[in-house]
Order: structure tokens, then C-alpha cells, then sequence
């Protein structure tokens, strides 16, 4: 590989890194547990995508099953995640249908 497609690829990564680091503050910040789910999601992809440019970086191409299992890891985290929200948004959603109709029988 030459030198210039070294150079480039290092960049990549680090490009890929400070998205990381922004989804991870989003991931904090986040005002929803939507935008923090998302960011989750955001960050696995961003994840994905440095250990495939890894791959091409060091030729190594075992590192390509890492980024698969990694991607299935990845998804099925956020289902159980969103799994998990729904949960909670429809309980929080029942309590409240609950106390408006207990105020209607007053």
C-alpha cells in the first residue's frame, strides 16, 4: 500500500473518531431518549466503519468478522433499547390516562 493511502486512511479514522466523541456527547446531552438511542445507534455504525477501514489499513481480514459480529452486537442493542423505551413511554402513558380518568369521576 502506498504512502499516500496510509496517510489517507489514517485520516479517516481520526475523522471517524471525532464523530464518535460528538455522538457521545449527544449521547449525553441528548434532550430525549430518542436522540440518545439514536446516537447509541450512530455510534455503533461510526464503530463499524473504523474497524472496516482498520482492515483495509493493516490487511488483515479477520478484522472483517469482527465488523460483522460487532454490527449484530450493535443492532440488537438497539432494539432492546428501543424495546425497553417503548416499554416505559406506555406505562408513564397508561398512569397518566389513569389519573386523568380518576379526575373525571370527581
Amino acid at each position: 500500500m502506498s504512502g499516500y493511502m496510509e496517510i489517507f486512511l489514517i485520516g479517516v479514522i481520526v475523522v471517524l473518531l471525532i464523530l464518535v466523541f460528538a455522538c457521545f456527547i449527544r449521547a449525553i446531552i441528548g434532550p430525549t431518549i430518542a436522540d440518545r438511542i439514536m446516537s447509541v445507534n450512530m455510534i455503533g455504525t461510526l464503530i463499524i466503519m473504523i474497524i472496516s477501514v482498520l482492515t483495509v489499513l493493516m490487511a488483515e481480514a479477520w478484522l472483517a468478522d469482527i465488523a460483522a459480529i460487532y454490527a449484530m452486537i450493535s443492532f440488537l442493542a438497539v432494539v432492546v433499547l428501543t424495546k425497553i423505551y417503548i416499554g416505559v413511554y406506555r406505562e408513564v402513558k397508561a398512569n397518566k390516562e389513569k389519573r386523568e380518568n380518576s379526575k373525571k369521576v370527581k
